[in-house]
């Protein structure tokens, strides 16, 4: 059998992968935000130094000047390494170039002549850039970004300037963002290994904290685990229990209480089907052994064979009757629902009773009537156990009353005898399998297929009943005894036009 995936172990997983995911967004975010921040601040820095450059260079009066003070306009830019500055005449000769020394810098721009070279070189601006007029205001939106060879990116600013003499010069800074590339990428590994990390750290934390929070699910299993058939009565406690498994712990309970109570209730049906079992067949193996310890005659031998037959039928209807409970119990068992004419019903039971009422010095009196919609040999089956019932605890001259009336949503069939009161607690339990009051209020009175002398026709009253939506209940007083049966709707007898 595959075993399932574990909760803790898939709870730990996607809160790591939760956490991942997260610290994915927010250092994408930052790692985003710094380069815009050091961009932002680089271009600054190109755009302030562009500025200084050109107010010094306004201050010459000719080219030639701004070769003599080639050392001071190169100061501006001297103290960033990054940063690279060329000056050229109108006609494109370079007056003054500074390269700085970053990894990868140069001039950054091809045909730019380096450190020691003639002044007559000619300098190529980067592709795209547009030189801001001398009397314009210098701003970050004039800054160019181009690529060196090996692909590192110079952002770069070129500026027009009028000397003294009114010769004009062209101003061209530039940053050099190698070291920039180093800073970001040292950054976003640092980022990547912190996500990492965290994210494993996440998936081990969550793992022992979710062990331990689902301690609890491990102690119900562990008490249910010590739940056998010698110890039905054992309960898992509440008081350690969370209040999220609070409802889980009392379902069990309650089914572990089901549970107790089912078997207590199948133990004792068994003992008692046992015994009651074992008297009808201790009956007819007695009789049959004092028969068979001396020769016998004819009319002995048939008497031993009646007497056994009549116990052989007692077991049958008993076996038949414990097969209709268990058929009843079971969650298919069908119902033939179908419109009945209760007093019609009732009038057919009696006639069929009729002969035993006589027997016994007993009338059946039937009243009251109506529609019901009812399993017909269901109904036939409660009714007839009810008299059954009545014929034998009914004292002779007495008179059973089978009554049918609508009372409000429900409709009520009653079978009522005079004889001795049933005490209240008896009443209690009358309904259970094998229960009788008292074995003296048995009488030898029997009616054929009622199952009652094995305690089970009150039983399947009860069952009757349960499957048709309704209950039964009795009332004694010292009047008698009433068995109501209390179907759901059913409609009275029509007035009379």
């Amino acid at each position: 059998m595959m075993r399932g995936r574990s909760l803790t172990v898939t709870l730990a997983l996607a809160f790591g992968a939760t956490t991942l995911i997260i610290f994915t967004l927010v250092g994408s975010y930052v790692y985003v935000a710094l380069s815009h921040e050091v961009r932002t601040q680089d271009d600054l820095d190109v755009v302030l130094a562009a500025r200084h450059v050109r107010r010094l260079a306004q201050e010459l009066d000719s080219p030639a000047l701004v070769v003599a003070h080639a050392d001071r306009l190169s100061s501006v830019v001297l103290g960033n390494e990054a940063l690279s500055m060329t000056i050229a005449d109108r006609a494109g000769h370079v007056l003054v170039e500074h390269e700085g020394g970053a990894p990868g810098a140069g001039s950054g721009r091809p045909g730019v002549a380096g450190p020691g070279r003639a002044a007559s070189v000619v300098a190529a601006p980067p592709p795209g850039t547009r030189p801001v007029p001398a009397t314009a205001r210098i701003t970050t939106d004039a800054i160019v970004e181009s690529r060196t060879a090996d692909g590192t990116p110079i952002h770069n600013v070129t500026v027009g300037a009028l000397l003294g003499d009114g010769e004009a010069v062209t101003i061209s800074i530039s940053r050099n963002m190698h070291d920039r590339w180093l800073l970001l990428d040292r950054y976003r590994d640092k980022l990547e290994l912190a996500g990492t990390v965290g994210a494993l750290f996440t998936m081990l934390l969550s793992y022992l904290l979710i062990r331990a929070v689902l301690r609890p699910l491990r102690d119900i299993a562990a008490h249910a685990g010590q739940v056998t058939v010698n110890r039905l009565d054992t309960r898992i406690e509440l008081a350690r229990v969370p209040r999220e498994l609070e409802r889980l712990v009392t379902a069990l309970n309650a089914m572990l209480a089901r549970l107790q109570s089912g078997f207590q209730h199948l133990s004792q049906f068994t003992a008692d089907l046992a015994h009651d079992m074992r008297t009808p067949l201790a009956n007819i193996r007695g009789a049959t052994e004092v028969v068979l310890a001396r020769p016998r005659s004819v009319d002995e031998y048939q008497a031993l064979l009646a007497s056994n037959l009549e116990e052989a039928e007692r077991l049958s209807r008993m076996i038949e009757n414990v097969l209709f409970l268990a058929r009843a119990e079971h969650p298919q068992f069908v119902t033939n629902m179908r419109e009945i004419d209760t007093h019609e019903e009732l009038q057919r039971i009696a006639g069929y009773f009729e002969g035993l009422a006589d027997e016994a010095g007993l009338a059946l009196r039937v009243t009251g009537g109506g529609s019901l919609s009812a399993d017909l040999e269901l109904f036939r089956r409660a009714v007839s156990n009810l008299l059954a019932n009545a014929l034998r605890h009914t004292p002779r001259g007495g008179v059973i009353k089978l009554q049918a009336c609508s009372r409000g949503e429900r409709f009520d069939v009653v079978v009522a005898n005079p004889g001795s009161r049933i005490d209240e607690a008896h009443l209690e339990r009358i309904f259970d399998r094998f229960y009788r009051v008292d074995p003296s209020r048995t009488s030898s009175r029997d009616a054929p297929g009622s199952g009652s002398p094995a305690g089970l026709g009150l039983a399947i009253v009860r069952m009757v009943m349960e499957l048709h939506g309704g209950t039964a209940r009795a009332e004694s007083d010292e009047t008698g005894t009433r068995f109501i049966l209390s179907f759901p709707g059913g409609r009275p007898v029509p007035a009379a036009t």
